[in-house]
């Protein structure tokens, strides 16, 4: 099991950073109870563009939703 480095609500969003195997890279998993993404990003990224990454994340579901809403 990975050990988890920080947890997190970005809204709706649970964001949760936890180590990968590579040293060099954190795992970040996204749920909003409808919708679940994971990606990597280098601690490096992490540690200094969090900010970006947390805006990334946010407009990134709103997106989803916002192509959702269009299809009906």
């Amino acid at each position: 099991m990975s050990k988890e480095i920080e947890s997190y609500k970005l809204g709706d969003i649970q964001v949760t950073i936890t180590e990968t195997d590579d040293p060099n890279r954190y795992l970040v998993d996204c749920n909003d109870g409808n919708y679940h993404s994971e990606f990597k990003v280098r601690v490096y990224e992490y540690e200094n563009y969090k900010r970006h990454m947390n805006q990334t994340i946010t407009k990134g579901y709103q997106k989803q939703y916002d192509e959702e809403k269009n299809e009906k």
